[in-house]
C-alpha cells in the first residue's frame, strides 16, 4: 500500500454500521452451540440458519434490534466525502433478509457512501461468505462485532486486519484491533489515522 493509495475498508451492518442493544449478550450464544446437534441438528462448528418459515420469522424479528445507525456512521460518511477511505458494506444477513437489507441500504443512503453493498444472498456459512467478499475487494480493515466470525477470518484472510467491535462482556478477551464502539474504531484510533497518513 502505498500513501497515495485510498484505504479500503469494509463494515459489517449489525452490531457495527447498526446500532443493536442486544448484541451484548453475545458471548453468552457460545455456550448454545454445544446445544445445536440437539435442538437444531446442526454441526456445533456452524453457524445458526433457520430454515422453518417461523425459525425465518422469528430471525427477522431479532433483527429489528439493530433499529439505528451506530455513533461513528457520520465520521465514516466525512472520511468518504473526504476521500480518505473506500468504505464497503458487507453483511452476513441471509436470502430472505434481503428487504429489510435494502430498507437499511436506503436510510443509509448507502449508494452516497458505499461502494460496493453485499449481503448473504446463497446462504454461505457467514465467516465463509465475508471471507469472499474480504478476499476479492482486497480489503485492508474489516470490522466486525462477531468474535467466532473473527476468529475465522484472522487465519482464511491474514492480509486483512480484522477490527473487533466487543462489548463490556468480553473484557477479558485481548485482542489487538479491539474497540468498544464503531465511533473508537472509526474517530478515535487507527482507521482515521491510517487513512490521513494515506493522503500525506
Amino acid at each position: 500500500m502505498t500513501n497515495k493509495q485510498i484505504l479500503k475498508v469494509g463494515f459489517d451492518l449489525d452490531g457495527v454500521i447498526l446500532y443493536n442493544p442486544i448484541r451484548i449478550f453475545r458471548p453468552f450464544a457460545s455456550f448454545f452451540k454445544f446445544l445445536k446437534p440437539y435442538l437444531f441438528h446442526q454441526k456445533t462448528n456452524n453457524f445458526y440458519f433457520p430454515k422453518s418459515p417461523f425459525e425465518q420469522w422469528l430471525w427477522k424479528i431479532l433483527h429489528k434490534t439493530s433499529f439505528c445507525p451506530a455513533s461513528g456512521v457520520k465520521e465514516i460518511k466525512k472520511l468518504v466525502k473526504r476521500n480518505k477511505i473506500e468504505a464497503y458494506l458487507i453483511t452476513s444477513r441471509y436470502s430472505f433478509l434481503k428487504e429489510e437489507f435494502n430498507y437499511w441500504l436506503k436510510k443509509l443512503e448507502a449508494n452516497k457512501y458505499f461502494k460496493g453493498c453485499f449481503y448473504n444472498k446463497d446462504d454461505l456459512q457467514p465467516d465463509e461468505f465475508k471471507k469472499l467478499i474480504i478476499k476479492k475487494l482486497r480489503l485492508d480493515i474489516f470490522v466486525e462485532d462477531n468474535w467466532g466470525v473473527i476468529q475465522k477470518l484472522n487465519s482464511s484472510v491474514p492480509a486483512t486486519k480484522i477490527f473487533w467491535i466487543s462489548n463490556i462482556l468480553d473484557r477479558g478477551i485481548t485482542y489487538s484491533y479491539k474497540f468498544p464502539s464503531l465511533k473508537k474504531a472509526v474517530e478515535g484510533f487507527f482507521i482515521k489515522k491510517t487513512a490521513e497518513n494515506l493522503a500525506v
